[in-house]
């Protein structure tokens, strides 16, 4: 069996990466460009050599407050562009621009930048208070006419109505140089006109009344026009008011609230002629401030539009250098202060190609000494990598997601690639809904390159990584279809006609009686004439039941096996003796022997109870099977699985504690070095780390664990086998729901002679299909297969406690890193 398995050729996904822990000394001139070659190869793994310090505290953290500051300057150019609706061009190939020549740049570009926006800020201020006086002459007119006969004098008014923004323009206005204030009389009727935000008139009017205590006139109407809101650039709508009151301490009590509210308030003159003449001087300025604002927006997009053509290069270059310098961070310097010290992982098959990239450094920086790259040893575990494509890469995820593996411990994912897919199928068996799959996964396929430069939601991004796992899953689905004879709940005679006919010519037309075998059986699937007939349901279940029960116990088998090839592999004999063997024993020896009736009752016919055969092996192991016996020796070959099955778990529970116990003493008395490069005791001295000194060998602590394995293993075997039920669970709830939809709506609204009733029936049926069978039951039908994955196969081989390889690279960079 060893030698079987030694000639085995290897697989690239079956084990991780043969690791190597490297040591770096580079010379401090060549280290930048050094690291940054690095980071383009991507295939060293840095080990922080300062994780004492603090970030402040490291030596290039000055270069790094210097990136992140770029970073900054260039995310607030980006979000400049983006307010302005600027489209950021593809940008010329430029020359290679040192970082210190771009930070001064930058420098430069935001200074004019945030200068273009505080004169265009104060002169959009400036505008909105102009329009604002202009729509309150235009509004407040109309009221001021209606009151024609209140005795209200310019001189009076001038004094007493408020202009809250100040001067607002250079030059005075007209009313402003022809009158002069007088004093007023505090007994007259006096107003106050403004503008005010529209979601605040009510509770402004109600402030109003409640201050004067209903000693006052509000009116108001609404502004023609929107204004612009210069901090948020957004179009506000805007409400003109006057409010006529009498008294000097009502007119403050309204300036106040006025003040409070946030509304602005602008001085209306009563004769008319005044009113022409400020409201055509008003609209004079706004035509010039217009002129002015519209030839500051086009310098300022111009000078975006410099800045928007390399700013993806920018931000790209300022995202790397900032890397380089966290990742020096985490390099030491030596004593002389002359050398950096770095420290990693790298796979074995690379060391190659870094010594290449290192010595391409050492040439182009000039260097007169080279950069020194050789292995060392290490004491912890070295961290996992798998080399996968986009292919392999989403099933690879799935497996991570439950725990990344263990150092050259066997993968899963392997195998995932093709059970997964056909698990998900067995539950999602209908190849209409699985052809509806196939032509979401071939669109995502196609249009492959286009969506992978793209910024894709949550959602469609999940999608499109999972695109060859949508594919494969489709695939089976239609193949599983096929099996099932369901397109959209629909049987066809597609491999030839049916096995069954009518007895006679009165039953040409049934469905549930009267139909005789005539021929051989279906070739390929099941039978279209079960559909309806009333033995569909029993069948039905009774087959993917039996199925569902084939499958698991094929599933955890092969799940025992790589924990076989997992022992093998480490050389831990103990792991093969005492915990691969009991295992495949007592697993064959119950379920195996009932996958085994199960494929015998189909071979031969019979009418056997396999829930009888099955309680009463347990129960009454030496009785007589009677019709429940299938095959000759039946009887005593159950007594010899059962002696088996009970054998195995001590077997399992006891040997393996003592085992190591004994390798551990001897170890320590001398008489047998050999075992010193064993690794059978490290293996096995778990739970806690992946690995531990020999000398914290706790006897009780390895019993203890080894008896919850067992234990663990004993009822697992009963329930992971029964959780394989779901596949006949969720078949049957699929194909049922495809029934119903299909029966109860389409069906039924096609014996309608109504054309409306039979499209109204089809769009209920296509809604039904597309998202309820389509994405709700494959999300179901997923998350179940996930779950037979997670529990029921990788827990019979797999820890899943190792630690992920995460190189340092350029392209694993992201914009939130910046």
């Amino acid at each position: 069996m060893n030698q079987f398995v030694e000639n085995l050729p290897p697989m690239d996904l079956m084990r991780s990466e043969m690791m190597t822990f490297v040591q770096l000394i580079i010379p401090a001139e060549s280290s930048h460009r050094a690291i940054t070659y690095l980071g383009e190869l991507g295939l060293i793994q840095f080990r922080d050599l300062n994780a004492e310090k603090s970030p402040f505290q490291r030596t290039f953290v000055n270069q790094v407050k210097r990136c992140a500051e770029m970073s900054r300057k260039l995310r607030f150019f980006k979000d400049q562009i983006n307010k302005a609706g600027l489209m950021s061009s593809p940008s010329v190939l430029q020359a290679d621009i040192h970082l210190e020549d771009l930070e001064i740049q930058l420098a430069e570009h935001e200074h004019e930048l945030i200068e273009m926006n505080s004169n265009s800020e104060k002169l959009r201020q400036s505008y909105n208070e102009l329009l604002e006086f202009k729509i309150v002459l235009e509004k407040a007119c109309s009221f001021l006419v209606s009151s024609h006969g209140a005795v209200i004098s310019e001189e009076r008014e001038l004094e007493e109505n408020v202009f809250s923004k100040g001067n607002y323009v250079e030059t005075p206005f007209l009313y402003q140089q022809e009158m002069t204030p007088a004093p007023s009389d505090q007994s007259g009727l006096r107003f106050i006109s403004g503008i005010i935000c529209k979601s605040k008139v009510l509770r402004f009017e109600r402030m109003l009344f409640r201050a004067t205590r209903g000693n006052m006139l509000f009116n108001q109407a609404p502004a023609d026009e929107q204004i612009i809101d210069p901090i948020s650039y957004e179009m506000v709508e805007k409400i003109v008011f006057v409010v006529f009151f009498s008294g000097e301490q009502a007119r403050t009590k309204i300036l106040k609230i006025c003040e409070a509210f946030g509304a602005n308030c602008y001085p209306v003159p009563e004769d008319i002629s005044k009113q022409r003449q400020i409201t055509s001087e008003v609209s004079a300025r706004l035509a010039d401030l217009e002129a002015t604002l519209e030839a500051g927006i086009r310098h300022r997009n111009k000078a975006l539009a410099s800045v928007g053509g390399p700013l993806t290069i920018w931000m790209d270059m300022v995202r790397r250098e900032k890397s380089v310098y966290d990742t020096l961070n985490m390099l030491n310097f030596d004593v002389t202060k002359k050398c950096l010290v770095g420290e990693g992982w790298c796979p074995v098959f690379a060391k190659t190609q870094i010594q290449e990239a290192l010595q391409r450094a050492t040439f182009d920086s000039n260097s007169e000494v080279g950069i020194i790259f050789h292995s060392m040893d290490a004491l912890e575990s070295p961290p996992t990598y798998f080399r996968t494509n986009v292919f392999t890469g989403p099933y690879q995820e799935i497996v991570d997601a439950y725990g990344v593996a263990r150092y050259q411990e066997a993968n899963p994912a392997v195998y995932t690639v093709i059970t997964f897919p056909f698990l998900f199928a067995v539950m999602f068996g209908d190849w209409g809904h699985g052809i509806c799959l196939l032509l979401g996964a071939l669109v995502l396929i196609a249009r492959e390159s286009k969506l992978s430069t793209q910024r894709l939601g949550s959602f469609m991004e999940m999608l499109f990584g999972g695109r060859y796992v949508i594919l494969l899953m489709s695939l089976f689905s239609i193949y599983c279809g096929l099996i099932y004879n369901e397109f959209f709940s629909v049987p066809y005679h597609i491999f030839g006609a049916s096995a069954y006919k009518c007895r006679d010519n009165t039953c040409r037309d049934a469905h549930t009686t009267g139909l005789v075998k005539y021929r051989e059986p279906y070739p390929f699937g099941v039978d279209p004439s079960w559909r309806g007939s009333r033995s569909e349901l029993p069948f039905l279940n009774s087959l993917k039941m039996k199925m569902s029960i084939l499958f698991g116990v094929v599933h955890m088998n092969l799940g025992i096996i790589l924990s076989y090839f997992n022992a093998h592999f480490f050389g831990s004999s103990l792991d093969i003796r005492y915990q691969f063997v009991p295992q495949m024993i007592f697993l064959n020896c119950l379920f195996g022997y009932l996958s085994l009736l199960i494929i015998v009752k189909w071979c031969t016919g019979s009418q056997a109870d396999l829930y009888h055969v099955m309680i009463y092996m347990f129960l009454s192991p030496f009785d007589n099977l009677g019709d429940n016996q299938l095959f000759w020796g039946q009887r005593p070959l159950q007594v010899v699985l059962l002696l088996l099955s009970v054998i195995a778990v001590p077997w399992m529970l006891f040997p393996k504690p003592f085992m190591l116990k004994k390798l551990h003493n001897e170890r320590f008395q001398g008489r047998t070095y050999g075992v010193l490069n064993s690794s059978e005791v490290d293996l096995e001295l778990e739970p806690g780390s992946a690995r531990q000194r020999d000398d914290d060998f706790n006897f009780t602590e390895v019993f203890v664990h080894q008896m919850i394995h067992s234990i663990e293993f004993v009822l697992g075997s009963v329930s992971n086998t029964a959780s394989y039920l779901r596949l006949w669970a969720l078949s049957l709830a699929h194909s049922e729901l495809s029934t119903v939809f299909y029966e109860k709506v389409l069906l039924l609204a096609w014996g309608y002679d109504n054309l409306i009733i039979r499209l109204l029936g089809l769009a209920v049926f296509s809604f039904a299909t597309a998202f309820i069978l389509l994405m709700m039951e494959s999300l179901s039908a997923f998350l179940h297969a996930l779950r037979l994955h997670w529990v029921e196969f990788q827990n019979k081989f797999y820890h899943g406690d190792g630690c992920k390889f995460k190189p340092f690279s350029f392209a694993s960079l992201t914009e939130d890193e910046s």
